[in-house]
């Protein structure tokens, strides 16, 4: 075998130090070159960055704006974009160098490669600090000056309570709807929502189209105009009617679209509210879903609504037909709350006979039969002795009127026990998050004034409970650990006696400011065991709240 000798490796000696180094075009070593040439030259080692702090926005060359976290990759684009000479050379890394958060400076290492001669590529590795300059972005500009809005979100639902919105509120903030509004403002029958561009409107509007049955329009008016570049500048409005039809109402369905679903029985109660109506007729258990465009096309308004309901005591209840999901057919016999009640018991010392109410036992079929218990508390709607002013209900065979029709569960004596949430809601009114905890609340509804105060803690007091009691419910919001939960009620707050079921928790004077004694409010507030299978909200269902609220009350516990 025979060796060839490699050839030999021809050495220059180096243009400024001497050294001896491999020949290339400048006949320098890479000390001498990178003393040399500056890669890094044309591009600034200095650079502003305009942040809003109302919308916690980054101005992104050109003249757009976006969200970006600290140390993120959004926000490292952002920065690299400002750097003008950066697309002359070869960008191989990029990143983050810690910097104090209030410092209101970020720094950048970066690495860049570039060609300086022929057959010749050097790489510089430099750093580029950021000034970060508050300011204000074209839509919080508006905002402040009042010149607001380029689009509005109408939205009505004739009812006469506030229920909906409030769910409504709480589905918008769980998926996130309410980034792009400016605002909202209560109005008599409903909500409007402003918006600073006509596709954040139209994106709200697709929303509420697939979370609640809503038919709508729009219109626009033209502010002015400019003949000579044929542009015109329009302000939009989107009207958006929800259905009044509400969850637990109960509804007549008229005869031709009856027959028209699957042949289902006239008379039905609506156990759920999305896209679509969910109703249900509780002697057979035959449900259909009534869309929108269904809904619209015949119009109809709800016999009955959750305030008409009449609490019943059961007597008796057996299962006596098929299951369908959580509801199970059962004949049941209830009484009227306290139709058995002796004058003596009776707390207002008024005997039922005398107030006109009949000692009787209805029999009647309902889908609580999974639920329900002799002894348990059940709302319904008294039918026997109620008058409806519609045509469709007129127009139904008296003998397939059932005299009492139920509808959910109810728990009086948990509602006696006085006790505290240990959960709460959000809002996207920034008021509420304001206050002390467990006196925030109701949102943006009742917050402009002009409505009765009463009635709007009434409908948010129905609002929790229907969230409390109705765990396919809970899984469409978000739900927050409240702090300080455990106790007692904020604010000094008591039960409020009284003959209705929606009796809420109120401000009242002391027990010694009162009519009756504080004993025996002590004893009716006691009397009575609560209900063992009473929903409660578990704490795996909570989110934790890490607003800045809610951090300053834990830090200050700590420190105390």
């Amino acid at each position: 075998m025979e060796f060839v000798a490699a050839p030999p490796v021809h050495r220059v000696l180096c243009a400024d130090c001497g050294a001896l180094i491999e020949p290339n075009s400048a006949n320098l070593c890479i000390a001498c070159l990178r003393n040399s040439v500056d890669i890094t030259e044309g591009i600034p080692k200095q650079c502003a960055l305009s942040f809003c702090r109302n919308c916690e926005r980054f101005l992104s060359p050109p003249s757009s704006w976006q969200i970006a976290e600290p140390e993120s990759r959004e926000l490292l684009a952002i920065c690299l974009k400002k750097l003008k000479g950066l697309n002359k050379v070869r960008l191989i890394d990029a990143g983050f160098i810690w910097t104090e958060p209030h410092s209101k400076r970020l720094k950048v290492k970066l690495t860049i490669q570039k060609e300086v001669f022929t057959s010749t590529i050097l790489q510089q590795v430099f750093q580029v600090e950021y000034l970060v300059q508050h300011g204000q972005c074209p839509d919080c500009t508006k905002l402040a000056a009042k010149n607001t809005w380029k689009a509005l979100v109408q939205v009505r639902q004739k009812v006469p309570h506030k229920r909906t919105f409030l769910f409504l509120e709480q589905l918008i903030l769980k998926h996130g709807a309410q980034k792009e509004t400016i605002s909202v403002k209560e109005v008599r029958d409903g909500l409007d929502f402003f918006y600073s561009q006509r596709s954040h409107a139209i994106r709200m509007v697709e929303f509420l189209a697939g979370v609640v049955p809503v038919r709508s329009k729009s219109s626009e008016q033209l502010l002015s105009s400019d003949t000579h570049s044929n542009t015109a500048n329009y302000k939009f409005t989107y009207s958006v009617e929800i259905t009044p039809i509400c969850k637990d109402d109960l509804v007549c369905l008229p005869p031709k679209l009856a027959r028209s679903l699957s042949n289902i029985a006239p008379l039905t109660i609506c156990t759920r509210v999305g896209n679509s109506l969910h109703v249900l007729d509780p002697a057979t258990l035959q449900s259909v879903d009534l869309s929108a465009q269904v809904y619209w096309r015949t119009p109809f308004e709800a016999l009955a609504t959750v305030t008409d309901l009449v609490e019943f005591t059961v007597l008796d209840v057996e299962p006596s037909g098929p299951v369908k999901g959580k509801f199970v057919l059962a004949d049941a016999q209830v009484a009227l709350n306290g139709a058995f009640r002796s004058s003596a018991a009776n707390d207002d010392g008024m005997d039922f006979e005398e107030d006109g109410a009949v000692d009787q036992i209805y029999h009647t079929r309902t889908h609580l039969g999974a639920i329900l218990q002799p002894g348990d508390n059940v709302l319904g709607y008294h039918l026997s002795r109620a008058n409806f002013n519609s045509d469709d209900f007129a127009s139904l065979a008296t003998d397939r009127i059932p005299d009492v029709i139920l509808v959910k569960k109810t728990y009086p004596n948990r509602r006696k026990k006085n006790k505290t949430r240990n959960w709460r809601l959000k809002s996207i009114a920034k008021e509420a998050e304001e206050g002390i905890a467990g006196e925030s609340g109701r949102g943006v509804v009742g917050r402009m004034g002009g409505r009765d105060q009463k009635k709007v803690e009434e409908d948010y007091e129905l609002f929790l409970r229907d969230i409390e009691e109705d765990e396919e419910m809970r899984t469409a919001v978000n739900l927050y650990k409240a702090p300080g939960a455990g106790s007692g009620m904020a604010g000094g707050k008591t039960r409020r006696k009284g003959a209705s079921q929606f009796a809420m928790d109120t401000d009242e004077p002391a027990p010694e400011q009162t009519n009756q004694p504080a004993e025996m409010e002590v004893a009716e507030s006691d009397a009575g065991e609560e209900e063992p299978d009473f929903p409660e909200v578990k704490l795996d269902e909570l989110l934790d709240d890490f607003d800045e609220m809610t951090l300053g009350e834990e830090e200050r516990e700590q420190e105390s």
